[in-house]
């Protein structure tokens, strides 16, 4: 098998991830820390968390993806502007993006955010984006404040099932100020059912709310599993044995593996955990090779559209 594909990454940049959302990432660490013992304050720790945001053009990331074997990796890039302030509005991140593709050709694909609250104007420009710089996908973040079957999403959707892109919609808990209801990958259902011919993925649907996400990627031809985070789940006990659970569950063709980067950071970086996934003891223990074939390269290539897919 040549290089994985990392279905989900982002730019550890402060252009794109705000600082409210960092500070709610260390709140969590501190909580977890200080029940171990003396634990620095929050603020240091989101100082330090942020001090990791700043690999702007994604150099970084290309540094690791060499060192690990990882081929290509989407980018993900949240639309947070109407619940946390301080990042690029979405034109503005698809033009940065569109920067760190070409100054790294051939390494990523690009699902730019949007939210169904900023009106039909928003939507022409989501098609301007799509058409100037090719982006790949969408992204969907419903903590924010909005549930994925919205139907000020529908004119969002049109546009995927004309291009055939995907829409990867984020499942589960996040930073703590956000809300979790909108996340539960049932919200989801009706769009998917409505929309059949557009793909839609489960952010982290390997890891929680798992026999919800799995029953609705074996029934739901249109549904996908991603695997993002599976290395700094606080709730799993041992990565490799859950990601071996999953990968034995009958739904191996509807699972799309996503690191979560730069979560990965916290676990020793990209190289460590890929070669632990490919090469370590468990992960794929009793999985076929076909099956390898799909969950790291191409389940991916399967979601996204025909222009999107490199050259065989």
């Amino acid at each position: 098998m040549t290089g994985v594909y990392d279905g989900h990454c982002h730019v550890a940049s402060s252009r794109f991830i705000p600082r409210a959302f960092v500070e709610d990432v260390a709140s969590n660490v501190a909580c977890r820390l200080g029940s171990m013992g003396a634990a620095p304050k929050p603020g240091r720790i989101a100082d330090g968390l942020a001090a990791q945001h700043a690999d702007h053009l994604a150099d970084g990331l290309v540094e690791e993806m060499d060192a690990a074997g990882v081929e290509r990796a989407v980018l993900l890039v949240p639309d947070f502007g109407l619940r946390m302030a301080g990042t690029a509005e979405p034109a503005e991140a698809a033009r940065l993006h569109h920067d760190i593709r070409q100054r790294h050709p051939g390494r990523f694909w690009v699902y730019i955010g949007v939210d169904p609250r900023r009106g039909p104007e928003a939507v022409r420009d989501f098609e301007d984006m799509v058409d100037a710089y090719g982006l790949d996908g969408v992204k969907l973040y419903p903590p924010c404040g909005y549930s994925p079957s919205d139907p000020g999403l529908y004119p969002y959707y049109e546009i995927c099932a004309a291009r055939a892109l995907p829409v990867f919609v984020h499942t589960g808990p996040t930073a703590r100020s956000l809300d979790y209801n909108p996340a539960h990958p049932m919200r989801v259902d009706r769009a998917a059912r409505d929309f059949p011919t557009v793909p839609f993925v489960l952010g982290h649907g390997g890891l929680t709310h798992v026999e919800t996400s799995a029953y609705l990627a074996a029934y739901r031809p249109n549904v996908y599993v991603d695997t993002g985070g599976f290395a700094s789940a606080p709730s799993l006990a041992s990565w490799p044995e859950h990601l071996n659970r999953l990968f034995r569950t009958g739904i191996n063709h509807k699972i799309i593996f996503g690191t979560d980067w730069p979560l990965g950071r916290l676990n020793g970086g990209l190289k460590g955990l890929i070669a632990e996934v490919v090469d370590g003891p468990t992960v794929f223990a009793g999985v076929s090779r076909t099956d390898r074939e799909l969950l790291l390269r191409e389940n991916l290539l399967r979601v996204l559209a025909p222009g999107s897919r490199p050259p065989v």
